[in-house]
């Protein structure tokens, strides 16, 4: 069961690809809970045969899991984060063209706008029974299989992992002789956790089967290939491609603090190893060598102008090798400097550091809405707490050179907003409110959890006024008599000018919209989806 800011959030998302019957079905579930189908047509006081055709459209999209209950029997779950990934879909095909052309675009798209689908039916859909066509679409869709872009739509993918995962520790805890302490109960949830890690990998090994090849020669033997399963039905793997994106973010970081050369250093150093990440939980990168980054790099771009060097004429690897110690910041191996770091570089060989820098990201989000609502005094009073931990009233008020009666309102509004919290300690066993130490602290878990709130709540409203725009009664006749057949091919000549400064305006709306949700979404994937790092922040 989803908070209420998430519920409307995803509602609102499904109804705008999916309709509004679709939306009370997921609507029911979000607000509710889990639900057997018998139980979901009675909420949704719709028919059982619409209820179940809803069902099956979120089924086949992902947005559904099945879960096996022992009193109910099979129940259903909306699956949170694969409906909001649906926000970064349109990102997604755009890399995806990037990376592979435009027919990597074309097959992800396809499989995005049917949720999964096999092999054949790609292809013959997006080569019209073309025969040059069906060769390169086949080649783009084995790529994207081969690279992990693609993964296999197995059964346990529609099944919830929460439960097995729950199940799994049951087990281990089971066999565990007397009363468990914290280090087996540590174990035994590794050990559940590495199971189902362990069974998702074999499940997602379908994709690809072995064909033997004929080879002509004196030396004639047969040669295994991997090919396509025409019978495996794919679907989008969103972890690979949100691999791209958390790089972009950290690229983007380093050439806001350095400069353009020490940006492209760390791009290259992040595409040798592209290929090994394979999600974004990943604490670093594969270890790389100096001379694997040189070579990647052209001789053309020019690193020497990003620096001061007493040699006029540096080398590449040079420059290389001075940018690395910029981002592994050499100059300063003390605790904050490696907290300032962007990679690690020893012995010659450069690791890019995943967790310091997604750490480093979130509190930047959270500095930026503290600097938006509470200025510069409260972004000073965030760092202090941040730096020294629980401090009291007083003390805050000495160190950030503040009046007590400026501080105290300040730290009264930054912990309405969940920014800060307070820890009591009281004086005396009977714990007399007039009785007891208050220190001020900063929660990360609860100041990003409430910060992810406020973010799916701007969402909805983005969504919200988009539709707003767009069911505007003069720009809603305008865009119908846009997309009429014979208008469509000569908009300037049967259009007025007033119809087409309208929608000039409307697009303009539109286009200021998407680029403040991209924005925003940005900022989400940086809580919730490099939120695996902050599991153990102090």
């Amino acid at each position: 069961m989803a908070d209420a800011q998430t519920a409307r959030l995803c509602t609102q998302i499904i109804h705008s690809q999916f309709g509004p019957l679709t939306a009370n079905v997921a609507s029911v579930l979000l607000t509710r809970g889990r639900l057997t189908l018998s139980h979901l047509v009675r909420f949704t006081n719709l028919r059982p045969r619409t209820v179940r055709a809803s069902v099956l459209v979120l089924v086949q999209h992902n947005v559904l899991w099945h879960a096996q209950s022992e009193d109910e029997g099979e129940v259903l779950e909306v699956n949170i984060e694969e409906c909001l990934l649906r926000l970064r879909f349109g990102r997604f095909v755009w890399q995806a063209g990037q990376l592979f052309g435009d027919e990597g675009a074309e097959i992800v798209q396809l499989i995005l706008d049917h949720g999964k689908l096999c092999p054949p039916d790609i292809v013959s859909v997006l080569s019209h029974d073309d025969q040059k066509a069906v060769i390169v679409y086949s080649q783009v869709l084995h790529a994207l299989v081969t690279a992990g872009y693609l993964k296999p739509s197995t059964i346990l993918s529609h099944f919830s992992p929460r439960d097995k995962r729950i199940r799994y520790e049951a087990e281990e805890k089971a066999k565990i002789v007397g009363f468990p302490t914290a280090k087996e109960l540590r174990e035994a949830k590794e050990t559940a956790e590495a199971r189902l890690k362990r069974e998702e990998e074999e499940a997602e090994k379908v994709g690809l089967k072995r064909k033997a090849k004929e080879q002509k020669g004196p030396r004639s033997a047969k040669r295994r290939k991997d090919v396509v399963d025409p019978e495996v039905y794919f679907r989008v793997n969103c972890d690979r491609f949100n691999i791209h994106i958390r790089n972009a973010l950290i690229v983007k970081a380093a050439k806001e603090r350095y400069n353009d050369g020490a940006a492209l250093v760390l791009k290259t150093t992040l595409k040798v190893t592209e290929t090994k990440q394979k999600d974004v939980s990943d604490v670093r990168t594969e270890a790389v060598s100096v001379s694997n980054i040189a070579v990647s790099l052209s001789d053309q771009e020019d690193l020497a102008s990003g620096l001061i060097l007493k040699n006029k004429n540096p080398s590449n690897t040079q420059c290389i090798k001075d940018y690395l110690g910029l981002l592994a910041c050499a100059d300063n191996p003390t605790p904050a400097g490696r907290a300032a770091a962007f990679l690690s570089h020893a012995s010659s060989k450069v690791q890019v550091e995943f967790e310091t820098i997604c750490k480093r990201l979130r509190r930047r989000v959270l500095e930026s809405v503290t600097r938006e609502r509470h200025g510069a005094m409260g972004v000073r009073i965030l760092r202090l707490l941040l730096d020294s931990g629980k401090m009291d009233e007083k003390q805050i008020s000495k160190v950030v050179m503040m009046p007590n009666n400026a501080v105290r309102p300040l730290l009264a509004n930054m912990s309405a907003q969940s920014l800060i919290s307070t820890q009591e300690v009281a004086k005396s066993t009977d714990r007399n409110p007039a009785r007891m130490f208050y220190l001020w602290h900063v929660d990360l878990q609860k100041a990003y959890s409430v910060i992810l709130g406020d973010l799916y709540k701007t969402l909805f409203n983005i969504g919200a006024r988009r539709e707003a725009e767009q069911e505007e009664p003069m720009v809603k006749a305008v865009l119908e008599k846009r997309e009429r057949s014979d208008v469509s091919q000569d908009e300037a000549a049967l259009m007025s000018r007033m119809e087409l400064d309208m929608i000039k305006e409307w697009e303009a709306k539109q286009e200021k919209l998407t680029v403040l949700e991209m924005r925003v979404e940005e900022s989400v994937f940086i809580l919730r989806d490099l939120g695996v790092f902050g599991i153990n922040e102090d």
